[in-house]
């Protein structure tokens, strides 16, 4: 797989990432440790060398599992992890970055990033100044190579850009969740911030795998999802019905498709989660699928089927109380 460089630092990454949010196993169902790492292992095998994990998926449960599936391998791969918005104060953050290196096995971090802005989630508003302090520190006693943030507006971004250099934003992006194009896009592609899109396949809406009348389990996240609710729903498999004969056409999963659409988008990069080592085969074969130019454009107005009808929805995906 082709890499590509991290925004304007000298890490390269792979143009799909491997998503561990379900490694940690709070809010999933049907998650096992070996499962996971067994498709981290098969990610990386496959070409997808970059891993994207977090302190608070499972209370770092999630970068213990991939250090256990990549150890042997750290120089080889690129850690991306990130620290929770209740950890931005000066103290917390250089606290957060221990406590991921120690779980994550490693001396460094190659993309350490903020999970969501300060107040996300009822926690304390801590000045973007006081935290990136923290991080460029981080970054100059080596401990973590790059900065980034998750969960960001093109306001916050621009903010936090005034205090150090931002390589990489994190977004919920896909074809069927296209809020940043909009936003925080164009001043990403002015400062060549890459971007490292989430759920980029709608949390496997994308996939076709779920039919009309689907529900979920209550504990799992995506019973809150926007897209999977009444007629956003319904609209979405109009849309999946339209896409399947492009797909075909690339004898390819409409998984794949949607991947490859998506990191075909200016400075994007998609970060796909994977149960087994199977579906992250199947992820890294995205990246080989070429579409033209002709057919970006049909994917892009059939997925326009779902996102014009979220235009007042704003940036989170998830309907959560």
């Amino acid at each position: 797989m082709e890499t590509r460089s991290l925004g304007n630092s000298d890490i390269q990454i792979s143009p799909i990432l491997m998503g561990t949010w379900q490694a940690g196993k709070r809010m999933w169902v049907g998650i096992e440790d070996a499962d996971t790492i067994k498709a981290i292992r098969a990610a990386f095998e496959a070409g997808i060398t970059t891993i994207d994990t977090a302190e608070v998926y499972g209370e770092g449960h999630s970068e213990q599992v991939v250090a256990e599936a990549l150890s042997d391998v750290r120089d080889q791969a690129v850690y991306a992890t990130k620290v929770f918005a209740n950890h931005l104060k000066y103290d917390q953050v250089i606290e957060a970055c221990d406590r991921s290196l120690k779980n994550l096995k490693t001396d460094y971090i190659d993309l350490y990033q903020i999970h969501w802005p300060c107040g996300a989630f009822n926690s304390e508003l801590v000045p973007i100044e006081e935290t990136m302090r923290a991080l460029n520190d981080l970054k100059q006693q080596g401990k973590i190579r790059a900065i980034g943030v998750s969960n960001f507006s093109r306001a916050q971004l621009e903010e936090a850009c005034q205090y150090g250099r931002i390589d990489s934003l994190q977004p919920p992006y896909s074809l069927f969740w296209r809020y940043v194009e909009t936003d925080a896009v164009p001043y990403c592609i002015e400062h060549n911030i890459s971007i490292l899109a989430y759920s980029p396949l709608a949390q496997g809406l994308l996939t076709g795998k779920f039919g009309p009348g689907h529900t979920f389990d209550s504990a799992d996240n995506r019973a809150k999802n926007k897209l999977f609710q009444g007629e956003n729903y319904e609209r979405a498999q109009t849309a999946l019905d339209k896409l399947r004969p492009i797909a075909e056409r690339h004898q390819c999963t409409l998984a794949n498709l949607a991947l490859a659409w998506l990191i075909a988008q200016p400075q994007a990069n998609a970060i796909a989660g994977a149960r087994n080592a199977e579906q992250s085969v199947q992820n890294a074969q995205a990246a080989e699928v070429k579409l033209s130019a002709e057919e970006l454009q049909e994917i892009d107005a059939i997925g326009r089927i779902v996102t014009d009808q979220l235009a007042n929805e704003g940036p989170v995906m998830w309907s959560w109380g």
